[in-house]
C-alpha cells in the first residue's frame, strides 16, 4: 500500500501513536520488522568439522606398587588427670630424701593441668624447722603472681593470727598448701589435682616433722586427714596425722582466712583454736 493512499490526519493519528508508545526518533532510513522470519538464504549454515582422532599411544604396564610394612601404632599419651599420674607423683615424692629434692621435683612435675595455667609453682614460705607447719589449699591470685604462698590479703590476716601467740614466719611457723599451681579463678581443685599435688604434700609434711600441723581450711583438713568431715565439724577439735614410721602429730583443723574475711563473725572461734595451738606447744615443750 503506497504512502498516498493514506490520508494525512491519518498519519498525524499514526505518528501520535508512536509517540505515545515511546518511539520518538527514528534509527535507520528503512523500517525493519523484526517479527519477520529470516529467509532461508540467510540462515547461517552449520559447518561440521570432522575431528580425526589422535594416534592411541600404547599404555606403559603400571609398575607395582612396593610393599610398606604398617608403621606401629603410637602409644597413647597418659590422660589428664589419669590415676597414674597420681602414682607417678607418689613415687617421685617418695624418692626425694630431702627438702630441696622434693620442691625440685615439684617444680619439675609435669602431670598437673593446673601447672600449664598457671605463673608460678608456690612451693612454701617461712623456716623449714619451726614448730608449726600451717596448709592451706591453693594459691590464689597474689601467691602465683609473686611466687610465695599466703601473701594477699588473706595470708596477711593469717600472720596478724599466728602473731597473736607468738608465732611468725621468722621461724615461728612453716607455710604451704596442698596445691603449688592456682586453679584458674580461684575455683575448688578436683579430686585428681588434689591426689597429685597431696602426694607430694604428704612427703612434705614428712621431712619437715613439726610439732603441731594446723589445716587451714575445708579443703586442706579433708584432703590431708582423708575424711568426708567438712571443717565446721573438724575445726576446734585435735586430731592426730600419723607419719611413716608411725609418729603421731597432733593436728588441728581451722578456718581458711578467706572464710574468716567473708565471715568475720567467725573470728572468735579461729581464735579458740590458736589458743589451743599455743596451749599444745607449751605442753610439748
Amino acid at each position: 500500500m503506497a504512502d498516498a493512499a493514506i490520508a494525512p490526519q491519518d498519519l498525524a493519528a499514526i505518528l501520535r501513536w508512536y509517540v505515545e508508545q515511546g518511539l520518538d526518533e527514528t534509527i535507520g532510513e528503512e523500517p525493519v520488522d523484526r517479527f519477520a522470519l529470516p529467509s532461508p538464504a540467510a540462515a547461517p549454515v552449520a559447518v561440521t568439522v570432522a575431528m580425526t582422532p589422535p594416534a592411541a599411544t600404547p599404555a606403559r604396564p603400571a609398575a607395582p606398587t612396593p610393599l610398606r610394612a604398617a608403621p606401629p601404632a603410637p602409644r597413647p599419651p597418659v590422660p589428664l588427670e589419669s590415676p597414674q599420674l597420681v602414682e607417678d607423683a607418689r613415687a617421685l615424692a617418695e624418692g626425694c630424701t630431702t627438702l630441696a629434692e622434693l620442691e625440685a621435683a615439684v617444680r619439675s612435675f609435669e602431670g598437673c593441668a593446673l601447672k600449664r595455667t598457671a605463673k608460678n609453682t608456690v612451693f612454701a614460705d617461712g623456716l623449714p624447722d619451726a614448730p608449726v607447719m600451717v596448709v592451706g589449699e591453693a594459691p590464689g591470685a597474689d601467691e602465683d603472681r609473686l611466687g610465695k604462698p599466703f601473701v594477699g590479703v588473706s595470708g596477711q590476716l593469717m600472720d596478724r593470727m599466728m602473731e597473736a601467740i607468738g608465732l611468725t614466719r621468722a621461724g615461728g611457723f612453716y607455710i604451704t598448701n596442698i596445691l603449688f599451681w592456682r586453679p584458674p579463678g580461684n575455683r575448688t581443685p578436683t579430686l585428681a589435682e588434689q591426689g597429685m599435688c597431696l602426694a607430694f604434700t604428704r612427703r612434705h609434711i614428712e621431712l619437715i616433722r613439726p610439732k603441731v600441723l594446723v589445716l587451714a581450711g575445708g579443703v586442706a583438713a579433708k584432703a590431708v586427714l582423708d575424711t568426708a568431715e567438712g571443717i565446721m565439724r573438724l575445726r576446734g577439735k585435735w586430731a592426730s596425722y600419723r607419719l611413716g614410721d608411725g609418729t603421731e602429730i597432733p593436728t588441728m583443723p581451722t578456718f581458711h582466712p578467706a572464710y574468716l574475711l567473708r565471715t568475720p563473725a567467725s573470728k572468735r572461734q579461729s581464735w579458740m583454736d590458736l589458743l589451743a595451738i599455743e596451749k599444745k606447744l607449751k605442753d610439748l615443750a
